[in-house]
């Protein structure tokens, strides 16, 4: 990934919405969902959604598939990943194991009540 589409990247996220849509489209996996559905569930209207939807479709981070009468958005995954590849490439001077995420395993309470 060049510098340029890196920063069309990151421009596209730099909105509430546009990222919470971001967010929303990555939890819904590759089939997506319909712009209405994604419009309700960040409090947008219709074309204030069609406009962030088509600013992170132009910056190669979503994609739209025709379902019929509906439009279909889900995360371009090749894209995430070429802008984390590209933002984390030179991480800890080439060692990523020393920078990677490290996942904290949260205790749950057992169902016993023991403690």
């Amino acid at each position: 990934m060049r510098s340029k589409d890196a920063v069309a990247c990151l421009s596209a996220l730099a909105h509430d919405q546009r990222l919470a849509i971001f967010r929303l489209l990555v939890k819904a996996g590759p089939p997506g969902l319909p712009a209405g559905e994604i419009a309700e569930a960040v409090g947008a209207t219709p074309t204030s959604a069609s406009f962030h939807l088509k600013e992170l479709d132009r910056a190669g981070l979503i994609h739209a598939t025709r379902a019929g009468r509906y439009i279909r958005y889900a995360v371009q995954f090749d894209g995430m990943r070429r802008l984390l590849t590209f933002l984390t490439e030179d991480c800890c001077q080439g060692q990523r194991e020393l920078c990677g995420p490290t996942i904290k395993k949260v205790r749950t309470p057992s169902k016993s009540g023991s403690k």
